[in-house]
């Protein structure tokens, strides 16, 4: 137990000292009652024409039984008892015949497997990508005008897409499992700051190391790692999962964790067919917007644009109308617009920046949500033809990998574009400059250009004419659910849990990490570690 001390106010040369004396203070404290003092949150406030830091702090006491009497008397909601996040612990007596499977190995599988791991479950882990190391061969030789590798790229690999991204921690989700998601990366080799900062991201450079520490970890604890190995099929019988088949190979098991992604295709249609439980569901389209990284600080941060407390500003833009909503997502500063394709003769995108952030451009998705009433049939899976229809014409229209690319002037003009402005584009294979009319839908269009018109007016210089759009990006979240039961199992075959963004059930990083975790602990309190029958 310890206090959390909220909304402590300060200059931007303010040192961690002076937050910590702030926070005594609210508390009626002297730093002799103090035992320990942590910064627990940061971030910048740049409203109201004035720019502070705010930041929560966490203090133990050396009198722990005066904790609860300080938070009483102090009365103020900013000022309240924090406890710890405990982690997961078996509490299950069944026993398991066989290890449990997880299949995928982004962050809802490398979550799931590690829990399972480190409380002696020794998970078999299956991905039909490659390990990091040769992932990112295969995916620094596309950029550089080399084939297109279907097994191993941005969406299928060690690391899942989120690898390659900024790496933010950020979620809409208030689950307490998100601090040990963080702690466990900082365990890992990730920078401590992401435990305190508002809006964490680790980078898309550190993360892969991260993520080839926790599986070496996985290893260690009992686990298996299997790369290049694809789920195929089920067996299930009465409704109960028997064994999966992985790669034409049969393998006993009564609890596997579907973990992946929202890009398997190829699988979601066998599962499908197989008879698990698909539903359409909701997701957006659009494109990346660029803009130079000192224009987007200096919309945000004014005449402090360049003050060295700053981090690249950062932006989250929405605007509804017609009852559907055009927003900003995944925003990288500093960062750049890659190459996202899991299928060949297909253009994807999605944006990337290192820790560092030190590019020369803002990147964002600007997208519009679309409904299942948009698709083509209503097939549970139809959503993947929409999304397909949209990468292929683009592909069509650039006549390879390609993407195409306008500047907002043009796109709001409704004109094609022949050159660039001030904003040079950082897709790595190189754009061919035309409209997005023709391979967006008419609707996406119109939407996006009375968001960008709208964000405008919210950052000074937002719409600017030399801006770029490049597209398309359709794979913002999957475009199927997994339906599952309260107790995480599939709706219609028990044993087989759906997990992480491919199931409908995150949409992020630590989204997808914290579900791995509670669907690793839905076998934790059923079963009894495997490890225990051993001694």
């Amino acid at each position: 137990m310890a206090i959390l001390v909220g909304n402590i106010r300060l200059p931007l040369e303010a040192a961690e000292q002076d937050a910590f004396a702030a926070a005594w203070k609210k508390c009626g404290l002297s730093s002799g009652e103090v035992r320990s003092s942590h910064i627990y949150r940061a971030s910048i406030d740049a409203r109201r024409g004035r720019i502070t830091r705010v930041l929560s702090v966490l203090l133990s006491l050396q009198d722990e039984q005066k904790e609860q009497a300080v938070v009483e008397q102090a009365g103020k909601g900013d000022i309240r008892l924090k406890k710890a996040v405990e982690e997961p612990q078996p509490t299950g007596t069944a026993s398991l015949s066989h290890r449990p499977i997880v299949v995928g190995f982004g962050p809802g599988g490398l979550f799931a497997a590690y829990v399972l791991a480190k409380n002696g479950y020794r998970p078999l882990v299956v991905e039909r990508g490659q390990s990091m190391e040769s992932r990112d061969r295969a995916v620094n030789a596309f950029f550089s005008g080399g084939p297109f590798d279907p097994a191993s790229n941005i969406q299928f690999g060690e690391g899942g897409a989120g690898a390659y991204s900024d790496g933010k921690l950020t979620s809409r989700i208030n689950d307490p499992m998100s601090e040990l998601v963080l702690r466990t990366f900082v365990e890992h080799g990730a920078p401590e700051e992401i435990l305190y900062r508002a809006k964490p991201h680790i980078g898309t450079d550190i993360l892969k190391q991260v993520v080839r520490n926790m599986r070496k970890a996985i290893v260690r604890m009992g686990g298996e790692v299997r790369f290049g190995c694809t789920l195929t099929g089920l067996v299930h019988r009465g409704g109960v999962l028997e064994a999966a088949v992985i790669d034409g190979e049969e393998i006993p098991c009564e609890r596997l964790i579907l973990a992946i992604g929202h890009s398997a295709r190829d699988t979601f249609g066998s599962l499908h067919l197989q008879g698990v439980y698909f539903e359409p569901k909701p997701f957006s389209v659009g494109a990346r917007i660029e803009h130079l990284q000192r224009d987007i600080d200096r919309g945000l941060y004014g005449k402090s644009a360049g003050h060295p407390a700053l981090p690249p500003a950062e932006y989250t833009l929405s605007h509804r109308e017609n009852d559907r909503a055009c927003y900003s997502f995944c925003m990288c500063p500093g960062g750049q617009v890659v190459a996202a394709q899991s299928e060949p003769d297909s253009v994807v995108t999605n944006g990337m920046s290192y820790h560092a952030r030190n590019g020369k451009n803002a990147n964002s998705a600007i997208v519009v949500s679309v409904n299942p009433s948009d698709f083509p049939t209503s097939d549970a899976l139809a959503g993947i033809a929409f999304q397909r229809q949209i990468e292929r014409q683009a592909f069509r229209v650039t006549g390879g990998y390609r993407a195409p690319c306008q500047t907002v002037g043009d796109f709001l003009q409704g004109r094609a574009t022949k050159k660039q402005g001030r904003v040079a584009p950082t897709y790595p294979i190189g754009v061919q400059y035309t409209t997005l009319e023709g391979i967006l839908p008419d609707f996406v269009v119109g939407q996006m250009q009375n968001g960008l018109r709208q964000f405008g007016r919210k950052i000074r210089g937002f719409d600017a004419a030399d801006a770029l759009l490049t597209g398309p990006e359709t794979r913002t979240s999957s475009p199927v659910r997994i339906t599952r039961l309260e107790n995480r199992h599939s709706r219609n075959i028990a044993g087989l849990i759906p997990c992480g963004e491919g199931a409908g059930y995150a949409g992020g990083i630590m989204s997808a990490a914290v579900d791995g975790i509670g669907c690793a602990q839905e076998i934790l309190r059923t079963f009894r570690p495997l490890e225990e029958r051993r001694s």
